[in-house]
């Protein structure tokens, strides 16, 4: 058996790729990969089983094998210093001038994203890595359009979102096959930032995403304790945040919780994936189809069925619950339209506060100060973890009530605008994109691309018209808004762009048979 990564590129991309890329460090990775790749490859054959069982009619529904888990009395582990304020959280990719603007902008947490909001391009992969490192040292330094970026003296704490179990990483091979990608963004982080995090009185910290049941919460918490006998960090060192964003992890929240009991200080409720997911585990059911996108909101009742579950479970263990993703972007053209956007934050962020959440997520560095303002008004302290919530009592039915609406031939043209834009964007580099005011990541792209594939293959008079959502229409109106865009972005920007093969994806993605699990599977080979 190999001891170590074969890299698949002609030498480094970029500089400093090298300091990255060691020979410790790609050992690490090696020692990791044996170790549980073995183990990946079976949850991800589970999670294909449990796709074919809900597709035959079984439901999901509260484990009866873990009864005991949930009816017995048991806490998380004790939460370090520098996490137990999370009243707002700023995310995005592991860009230099981002990780900076971020870590500067007000907010307690800033999670580092190496997984929705970035594509894995090499250069993205070892420079997100660098510019992690860097950051964590308070040196990283950026001097852009002669504007100099560098850290203030008080920072966000910073965690980091390594990719998700589904992902593999094309440029390192481990025994000639590609090396999940959720053991290089771990394995990288932690070798390189360790030691110099506990210099700091911090720690490494990570957000688990995609998560579909407690096996998978299991393995990571055997991975953790693989990097503590290791060497590589001291027990106890390494905190999770687990993003509930799955419609089969709702199920077992208490006993994801449980396995990480040793590691977890807090959930996250990952609306926009949760969405997708709901979609995307009942494709193959009419009843399930949701309205317009815009119409999908955290007062829908499944939605808020499942933040309550999250705050109820997670404070009766004594772990933070923290709201979802506020997406929306200053309109810096428009007053009214921008007024209209911050209210509808406010409003999300009052009822997180009163529903008992003990944070929130936004997108945008001018949303700390409107997020944050809320959270100081209605929660003086660190935490709501007092509020126990015991007033909550959801059920199965509750967690997959569909929410009913209109669909409209808008809500149609602006998926397909959506995922255009989203995937021409994805495939030259970018994953975090602004669209119609609001930032979008693969989470809110998938929604818009998983709406369109259910919307023409259960089309029977859907649309508010009465019209069927059939596949040629679907095709015309592609064809209108492809042309829109050339129209907007003018023939030079369009040509250069990666326009028509994101069409060409979007196309494969809505026509397939089979509903495709993520976008960025099917794009993955389009990139460097």
């Amino acid at each position: 058996m190999s001891n170590t990564v074969e890299l698949n590129f002609p030498g480094p991309v970029i500089p400093g790729a090298g300091e990255i890329l060691d020979e410790q460090a790609l050992g690490f990775i090696a020692a990791l990969t044996a170790e549980f790749r073995p183990r990946i490859e079976t949850i991800l054959a589970e999670r294909t089983r449990r796709q074919a069982a809900i597709d035959a009619g079984e439901m999901p529904d509260f484990l009866h094998e873990t009864a005991a888990v949930r009816e017995s009395d048991w806490q998380v582990c004790e939460i370090p210093d520098d996490l137990r304020d999370r009243r707002v959280e700023i995310t995005g990719p592991a860009d230099r001038k981002m990780i900076i603007n971020a870590l500067n902008s007000g907010a307690s947490v800033f999670m580092a994203d190496l997984e929705d909001s970035m594509t894995p391009t090499l250069a993205n992969v070892v420079g997100g890595q660098i510019n992690l490192r860097d950051a964590v040292r308070g040196d990283i330094r950026l001097t852009s359009n002669g504007k100099e970026y560098s850290l203030n003296a008080k920072a966000a704490t910073l965690v980091v979102r390594p990719r998700g179990w589904h992902l593999p990483e094309k440029h390192f091979l481990f025994e000639g096959v590609p090396v999940p990608g959720a053991l290089v963004d771990f394995g990288l982080y932690l070798w390189h930032n360790a030691s110099a995090l506990r210099q700091q009185g911090t720690g490494p910290y990570f957000y688990l995403p995609k998560l579909e049941s407690h096996l998978e919460a299991r393995l990571w918490a055997d991975v953790f304790r693989f990097a503590e006998d290791s060497g590589v960090v001291g027990s106890g060192e390494i905190k999770v945040t687990v993003l509930i964003e799955t419609i089969l992890a709702a199920f077992e929240i208490d006993e994801i919780l449980f396995e990480l009991r040793d590691f977890i200080v807090g959930m996250n409720c990952g609306r926009w994936d949760y969405i997708f997911s709901f979609i995307k585990k009942f494709s193959r059911y009419p009843e399930f189809v949701l309205p317009d996108r815009r119409e999908v909101t955290m007062t829908s009742h499944f939605l808020r069925s499942y933040s309550l579950l999250v705050i109820k479970t997670c404070h009766r263990r004594g772990a933070y619950a923290i709201g979802g993703m506020a997406a929306q972007i200053p309109i810096r053209n428009d007053t009214e339209a921008n007024e209209a956007a911050i209210g509808k934050v406010r409003a999300d962020k009052e009822r997180e506060v009163a529903d008992g959440h003990d944070g929130t997520w936004v997108a945008h560095p001018a949303l700390v100060p409107v997020a944050m303002t809320i959270f100081d008004a209605h929660m003086p302290g660190d935490n709501q973890l007092d509020r126990k919530r015991e007033d909550v009592h959801v059920t199965a039915a509750d967690l997959l009530q569909v929410t009913k609406g209109k669909i409209t031939e808008a809500g149609l043209r602006e998926n397909i605008r959506v995922s255009l834009h989203y995937l021409a964007a994805w495939l030259d580099g970018n994953g975090c994109v602004p669209i119609n005011n609001l930032m979008e990541d693969a989470a809110t792209a998938e929604i818009s691309r998983a709406q369109l594939w259910q919307w023409v293959h259960h089309a029977t008079g859907i649309l508010d018209t009465g019209k069927n959502i059939t596949y040629e229409l679907f095709k015309s109106l592609l064809q209108e808004e492809i042309e829109k865009i050339r129209n907007e972005v003018g023939g030079e920007r369009f040509a250069a762009g990666r326009y028509r093969r994101a069409s060409e994806l979007l196309d494969k993605l809505t026509s397939d048979e089979r509903f495709s699990d993520f976008l960025t599977l099917v794009a993955y080979n389009d990139i460097d």
